[in-house]
């Protein structure tokens, strides 16, 4: 098949950005050049000529010979104005924005079929793994059973700090903001929101769900404490953050990111610092594992590399599950075993949302209770803001 050649629209010119550009211009044989390059600041100094660049969107997206945008800036808001022009002018899309596709999927999926371009998204869910054209093709056939990882690197990194140098959470988050992983404000990814938006563009690829960012619960890490961290130190265990969704029984599929007791027998268990691992399981073929670098300029600009080459091949995802029309729904009946840790006052109040309790333990400030909780219970717990509390999971018990 002969290969297609692209004059590419650049948005953004940070890290990823000039690390693409380096690429491209070692890599004549892939028949792709940035034509163009948008950027905000006129002001800033940039690595490359001022003739590289515009100020102006319009000069890319309405520019007849550019026939690839690609995107790769942080305001989802004008990441997905960009795309929707692009996409209906006719332009194939590469994207990098989790959060802009995860809202706006519907829109995104409709705008593509209408048009008649494709939109390529791989960096937008663990960076250099490509885990997304896997569920498009292989697992197609294949009775997919579940999809579950660990998909954000700074909060691993964090976590990873906690369990191998015996660090406090607070302590750990310092490191991962100096180092340049965690930003100043780093609740998108300690909170789980980051984790959540690639889980909506998983589940989609996975098992044909569409689903909004309210849809899924997320728990992130940050209210961990030092009772959970030395109870996981004690058992050999570790704490992973793992989104996940899964077939039950029914045909349902239940799905939300929440931090969980990972054990040595476990494929995420040695998943360690920014590196992202993903475990497929399916009816026939068991588990599949998936690990790579989940954060960092490199690794998201060899994902966006390699949607660019499949374009030149005229790739496109073909949302089979999607487009079969079969019903899925999101289920709520679900019964997880977690851990809770708590303050000493609110005890007997916490302890009414389990339908079973293992153990609980507490001192003069603290405690923890373990045991069985309904999916629609911790939905409420979490949304309870007037106890201090930190919800680990152990497991789920499948309906």
């Amino acid at each position: 098949m002969s290969r297609k050649t692209l004059n590419i629209g650049l948005f953004g010119f940070g890290c990823v950005g000039f690390g693409l550009y380096e690429v491209l211009q070692k890599t004549p044989g892939l028949k792709a050049n940035i034509k163009n390059i948008c950027v905000k600041n006129p002001d800033k100094k940039r690595e490359i000529g001022s003739e590289n660049f515009t100020f102006n969107a319009d000069d890319l997206l309405n520019n007849p010979e550019i026939n690839v945008i690609v995107e790769l800036i942080d305001d989802a808001d004008a990441a997905f104005e960009i795309t929707k022009r692009a996409l209906k002018s006719g332009k194939a899309v590469v994207s990098a924005n989790k959060k802009m596709v995860a809202e706006h999927f519907g829109e995104l999926l409709q705008l593509q079929r209408e048009n008649n371009v494709p939109l390529l998204y791989e960096a937008a869910c663990c960076a250099s793994m490509p885990i997304i054209r896997n569920l498009e093709e292989y697992y197609d056939n294949d009775l997919l059973d579940s999809i579950q990882g660990i998909v954000n690197g700074s909060t691993n990194y964090i976590l990873t700090k906690t369990s191998r140098d015996n660090i406090s959470y607070d302590e750990a988050l310092k490191q991962a903001q100096d180092a340049g992983y965690a930003e100043s404000n780093p609740i998108l990814d300690t909170g789980g929101f980051d984790a959540k938006y690639k889980l909506l563009i998983l589940l989609a690829h996975s098992f044909g769900y569409i689903a909004k960012p309210d849809d899924l619960l997320n728990i992130g890490i940050n209210n961990l404490g030092g009772v959970e961290l030395k109870y996981a130190r004690e058992k050999g265990l570790k704490i992973k953050l793992v989104a996940q969704a899964f077939k039950q029984n029914d045909g349902t599929v239940g799905a939300f990111v929440l931090p969980k007791f990972v054990s040595p027998e476990d494929r995420l268990y040695n998943v360690d610092d920014v590196f992202n691992g993903v475990v497929t399981k399916t009816s026939f073929a068991d588990e599949q594992f998936f690990v790579g670098r989940g954060a960092g300029a490199h690794p998201t600009a060899s994902a966006v590399l390699s949607d660019i080459s499949a374009l030149t091949y005229d790739y496109r995802y073909e949302y089979k599950k999607i487009s079969r029309g079969e019903s899925v729904s999101l289920s709520d009946n679900l019964d997880l075993t977690i851990f809770l840790r708590h303050e000493k006052k609110d005890a007997e109040l916490l302890k009414a949302y389990f339908s079973d309790v293992t153990e609980s333990w507490q001192n003069h400030e603290s405690g923890y209770i373990t045991g069985n909780i309904s999916f629609g219970n911790l939905k409420k717990l979490s949304s309870d803001d007037t106890t201090v509390k930190s919800v680990v999971l152990f497991d789920v018990n499948r309906n």
